[in-house]
């Protein structure tokens, strides 16, 4: 077995908003070389580094916006997370808990602080990840997967070095709940300080790792503390993350689609045409209504 080695430790980038809710770092595609080819099939990951809102009568967020050619992927590490599509799904994320929404064929879509949260202020901390689809799949039905903190895989580590709690794909045994078109994997290590974990993926997956609190060791060498993105290289399978303190880490590693890409704002497609026509569906009505 190879060792996958790490080809950058890539710290955050200045943060901007996203409506008035989302305070977020733009990894992928916002910093070099994180593309959307590279990262392929992970398009983009916004990160919410933990920020502290003040109390407010009016929850923050984004408004009304539409999705066309891939899911998203929303995990909340601190707050909780509220939202409404077109065709009347709503629901809350909790505190540790993950929606996968197939925007797939297109729907209208909001996001914001859960009404309780806004009201009582908090720290707040998320991810959200975008996954590409195969051009077979861009305009198949929308759908959900609400998955809670319960559902997911949990594998403990031999001696209490912590636990990893997979979403989808498997570690060891152990495989996550979320179903995706192709194969790939989303888990979070939860590492006690000293607590080491292997993992292993094929050599072609684009694999990376987000510290999302603490400070890790990579392949007992490589240095990356808290809110900094390990991009590894495609050159061998294995590698080993080492909590330095208590650590908290996103892994995600998946088979590239490799296909054109043809994106702008809210839209994923392969072609310009493909994109010209989902502005078009959107103003004649076909992702459906929703009151802003």
């Amino acid at each position: 077995m190879r060792t996958r080695t790490a080809e950058k430790i890539i710290s955050p980038p200045p943060v901007h908003f996203v409506g008035d809710g989302f305070r977020v770092h733009n990894f992928i595609p916002g910093v070099y070389p994180l593309t959307m080819a590279r990262m392929d099939p992970f398009i983009l990951l916004d990160y919410n580094s933990k920020f502290h809102f003040t109390p407010t009568a009016k929850p923050r967020g984004v408004g009304v916006h539409p999705h066309r050619g891939f899911e998203t992927v929303t995990i909340a590490y601190k707050g909780r997370i509220a939202h409404h599509d077109s065709f009347g799904n709503s629901g809350v994320i909790g505190e540790g808990d993950v929606q996968w929404m197939t925007a797939s064929s297109g729907l209208l879509h909001k996001e914001y602080h859960e009404n309780e949260f806004a009201r009582t202020g908090g720290d707040f901390h998320m991810v959200q990840l975008w996954v590409n689809l195969p051009a077979k799949d861009k305009m198949s039905p929308p759908k959900y997967q609400p998955i809670t903190n319960d559902q997911m895989g949990k594998y403990a580590l031999h001696g209490d070095q912590g636990i990893i709690e997979v979403i989808a794909g498997s570690y060891r045994e152990m495989k996550g709940p979320a179903t995706t078109f192709t194969p790939m994997a989303l888990m979070n290590a939860r590492l006690n300080a000293g607590g080491k974990a292997d993992f292993e993926f094929p050599a072609h997956y684009n694999t990376a790792a987000l510290v999302i609190e603490g400070r890790i060791l990579v392949n007992g060498t490589v240095k990356a503390p808290a809110d900094n993105f390990v991009l590894f290289n495609n050159d061998g399978e294995q590698f080993t993350l080492e909590a330095e303190e208590d650590s908290l880490i996103l892994i995600l590693s998946g088979e590239p689609i490799r296909e054109p890409i043809a994106a702008h704002g809210p839209f994923v497609m392969n072609t310009r045409t493909e994109i010209y026509q989902a502005f078009e569906d959107v103003e004649n009505g076909k992702f459906g209504y929703l009151e802003d």
